[in-house]
């Protein structure tokens, strides 16, 4: 497996698959490649797919500082560097749409499309989930919190014909300190301020049933980036790009393709 050393010594493990223009995948917090696990062979047979542990996660080492958005973000953009790789298209879901921000901010020349997915700009503005959910989470019963992120994640039809495992429920590997240092990055990202300043041309996916990102979100997204267009996935809870991936993927696809004939 590859492997990126960052500016402080940390080292980001990567992945590197398919061919064509290069797409970058980043995964939800406190999650590794695996995320992707599901459809990532939908990007295969047209792009060169590049996936990412984060810091704390997977094959990646586990410091004990630089757990931001912004810095993963840096790390990101270390990956590529070890890749040799100039300019990507950068698809990120969840806290990977937030490191995908900060991307598309500080590092502009480096991105050739962005994808948000089920994601927020941060901070005060953002649209938070509910009491009830954030409550639940919380818990110290890590069944209960499991069964809740599942439904969270996908609809019961999809649960009742998928019995998994699913890939999107965590690195099982982490360390408390990194699984608590990742909560803590996602929770405290806010790029409200900046969003104005992606060039980049922007596509927002999102499922109207999402309640652990509220879909408002997405609408935030598209007032505060220029040049965007949104999907909006009827029906479709956090997990979106798994279980409506027929719808998901190809919008992705479509919009990867234009941006590169503009």
């Amino acid at each position: 497996m590859p492997i990126a050393t960052t500016v402080d010594g940390t080292r980001i493990a990567y992945q590197v698959s398919g061919g064509g223009e290069p797409l970058v995948l980043l995964a939800g917090q406190a999650n590794n490649h695996h995320w992707w696990d599901g459809v990532r062979s939908d990007f295969e047979p047209h792009l060169q797919v590049i996936t990412v542990d984060y810091r704390g996660t997977g094959s990646s080492d586990s410091p004990r500082t630089g757990y931001s958005t912004r810095q993963f973000a840096r790390d990101v953009v270390g990956v590529l560097d070890a890749a040799g790789i100039d300019t990507a298209h950068v698809y990120g879901t969840s806290m990977g749409g937030r490191v995908a921000q900060w991307i598309a901010i500080d590092h502009q020349e480096r991105v050739r499309s962005l994808i948000l997915g089920c994601t927020s700009p941060g901070g005060p503005h953002a649209h938070e989930r509910a009491a009830d959910i954030r409550h639940t989470l919380a818990s110290a019963d890590q069944d209960a919190v499991r069964t809740a992120l599942i439904d969270l994640m996908y609809t019961p039809a999809w649960q009742h014909d998928h019995a998994g495992p699913y890939h999107v429920l965590g690195d099982p590997e982490m360390s408390p300190f990194a699984r608590n240092a990742h909560l803590v990055a996602s929770n405290s990202h806010d790029a409200w301020n900046e969003l104005a300043q992606i060039a980049t041309p922007t596509l927002i996916l999102h499922g109207d049933e999402d309640l652990l990102s509220p879909v408002d979100n997405a609408h935030l997204l598209e007032e505060r980036i220029p040049d965007t267009q949104v999907v909006i996935l009827p029906g479709a809870r956090h997990a979106y790009f798994d279980e409506f991936r027929q719808q998901a993927s190809p919008a992705a696809i479509e919009f990867i393709r234009w941006c590169s004939t503009r």
